[in-house]
């Protein structure tokens, strides 16, 4: 035997013996090695019948050659499940074939995937109805499944352009309709005459939309110990009819830090009067400006409490007020009793230490304060009963104006530029009040104030809703001034302000 041969053969019985084939085969295939090596070594011819490599077909079976496929699959077989090494390697699929062929002889096997852990089953019950359950173990002998991707879901509708025309469209009315709102609750035992929703706009005449009237005014400030929240709409009635708010509402700051002074006031012009909102309105304006000039001189009386000289600056301020607007009045040549407004304001510090709050105004609403749950008629009793003052009333003429004043009586001469009128249709109203915390103080117009004192369960209602601990956001406030009686259909305003 030739020294290669040998050595093939001890190579091969290495091999065998590492992989635990018998001994029988190993001896076997070693002597078989030698031979072969002898006989290719030395160079000789094979003996007569023995098998050469020309004779495939006569030829037995053949010991595989020593390839690295042999030396993997052999692998496979120790340490693998029995039977597994003598599987063909997995066919790689479509998708994982290259786009062009290798050449054979550089072919090398495809990696086999790890055998997955098996995992713990779930209980049945506690699966989600929509998962996958997860596979069970793989049986041995056999390759780990390949995972199949799920197929992707199917595409959705698409989405209908909305129609443009005329026709009913159910489904588009129904995705795109916002929530409704809760309806505005009532007191009684019957809802109202009219809807709780506005249904007509006031006419406009386009040569004056400066002058058209929101159906619902907002407002709402925060001032040291001071909360305000104000709202003023339109009634049941006007909402019915098409008519504009008579209620005219004007919040003013003037001033800044601790010496600013708050003038809220609320106007109602006369029922079925032409340009009775305009009335309202200049009320609300020329009361503002009068504060507004004297408010440093009001401020410093309100803290140094000097309630006599503030009935006397605001009523002396109002009656110029009502002065104007009987003047308007005679320019626009209607009656001077039909061009005027109910009154009322409050003046409130911006200074956290001061609490007096000051009511002043003519005609008919209300003034009330909320402490502990109960409401307290605070509307002052008139004591100014004299004759109003007579004021002049402006000249179309400006070399005919006279700054004479006025002289009080019914025997007033009617000289160039001087008309007789009342200063204002009714007696002056003055309260000055001094604040608790926790109190709320409530000014309102007519439309309000008839309903609070009449009806027992709508002053209720408005009792529990603000004697809350914190004082109500604007929205909340105005859904609360919004409550509803049988026989109250007026335009409301409602000023509310909370100490804090």
């Amino acid at each position: 035997m030739s020294e290669q041969g040998a050595r093939r053969g001890q190579e091969d019985d290495w091999w065998r013996q590492l992989y635990g084939e018998d001994g029988e085969d190993g001896r076997e295939g070693a002597g078989g090695g030698g031979a072969a090596g002898d006989a290719a070594g030395s160079g000789a011819a094979p003996a007569a019948g023995a098998p050469t490599g020309a004779g495939p077909a006569d030829a037995g079976p053949a010991k595989p050659s020593d390839t690295l496929d042999e030396r993997v699959a052999s692998v496979l077989r120790t340490v693998g499940p029995p039977g597994w090494g003598d599987r063909p390697p997995p066919q790689p699929t479509p998708a994982d074939a290259p786009d062009r062929a290798a050449p054979a002889g550089n072919a090398l096997p495809a990696e086999t995937p790890p055998r997955p852990a098996p995992d713990r089953a779930a209980p049945a019950g506690d699966a989600p109805p929509d998962e996958t359950p997860t596979p069970g173990p793989v049986p041995p002998g056999e390759p780990p499944a390949r995972r199949v991707p799920s197929p992707p879901p199917p595409p959705s509708e698409p989405i209908p352009l909305k129609a443009t025309g005329p026709g009913p469209r159910p489904r588009d009315a129904a995705r795109s309709a916002p929530p409704q709102a809760p309806a505005v609750t009532y007191i009684g035992d019957r809802p109202p005459t009219y809807e709780a929703e506005p249904a007509a706009l006031p006419a406009a005449d386009p040569a004056a939309l400066d002058e058209l009237v929101p159906d619902t005014a907002l407002e709402g400030a925060q001032y040291g110990s001071l909360t305000l929240r104000a709202a003023s709409q339109r009634g049941d009635s006007a909402r019915y009819r098409g008519d504009v708010r008579r209620d005219a509402l004007l919040t003013a700051r003037f001033g800044a830090g601790r010496h600013a002074l708050i003038l809220v006031a609320v106007a109602t012009g006369r029922p079925a009067v032409e340009g009775a909102h305009r009335a309202a309105r200049d009320a609300c304006g020329w009361i503002g400006g009068a504060v507004g000039r004297s408010y440093t001189q009001l401020a410093e009386d309100i803290r140094a409490d000097r309630r006599g000289d503030l009935k006397a600056g605001l009523q002396r301020l109002t009656d110029r007020s009502y002065g104007k607007l009987r003047a308007r009045a005679l320019e626009r040549g209607g009656p001077p009793e039909q061009y005027t407004a109910a009154l009322r304001c409050l003046l409130l510090p911006a200074d956290p230490d001061c609490r007096t709050r000051v009511f002043f105004g003519v005609g008919a609403g209300g003034l009330f304060r909320l402490r502990d749950g109960a409401w307290t008629d605070l509307e002052p009793v008139a004591t100014d009963h004299g004759t109003p003052a007579l004021i002049p009333a402006p000249s179309p003429d400006p070399t005919l104006a006279t700054d004479a004043p006025a002289r009080p009586g019914p025997g007033l001469p009617h000289g160039p530029g001087t008309v007789e009128y009342p200063a204002r249709p009714e007696p002056f109203l003055f309260h000055a009040a001094f604040a608790r915390p926790g109190d709320a103080l409530l000014l309102c117009s007519a439309g309000l104030a008839e309903p609070l004192r009449q009806e027992p369960a709508f002053a209720a209602h408005l009792a529990d809703r603000w004697s809350t601990p914190e004082p109500p956001g604007l929205v909340p406030f105005l859904a609360t001034a919004q409550l509803r009686a049988k026989g109250h259909a007026k335009d409301r305003t409602a000023v509310a302000v909370w100490e804090a």
